[in-house]
């Protein structure tokens, strides 16, 4: 979240910078306790370089498969450590297949998404 300087009383959002290392330390973690992830990447202002204070972190995290409905599935995930909030996406591996071959996620999205870990 947003990070108070020590001398003051105005609030600074963390960088893209900042972010991405938070993000690549996050999934590395994930990763060791989670053997079904077999992606993690954000897409969106992040991704695109145009972030502002208030942006987002927009995360797709592809798993081996689950027996959570996907609404459900991000629930399920602590993205606490990350410096901003996030939209947490959890698609299987099934799913992203189809996903993509139905163009439902725009070819955009698919081309500005940053893989931060691939099994």
């Amino acid at each position: 979240m947003p990070v108070r300087s020590s001398r003051s009383s105005v609030l600074r959002w963390p960088d893209a910078h900042a972010v991405e290392t938070a993000l690549r330390g996050w999934a590395a973690r994930m990763a060791a306790a989670r053997p079904e992830i077999r992606r993690i990447g954000y897409f969106g202002s992040y991704a695109r370089g145009d972030w502002g204070v208030g942006s987002d972190l927009d995360l797709i995290v592809v798993v081996e498969a689950s027996d959570e409905p996907f609404l459900r599935r991000a629930a399920n995930w602590d993205t606490g450590p990350l410096p901003v909030p996030t939209d947490l996406l959890v698609y299987t591996e099934d799913e992203w297949r189809k996903l993509r071959a139905s163009g439902r996620f725009s070819d955009r999205r698919l081309g500005e998404t940053v893989w931060v870990y691939v099994c």
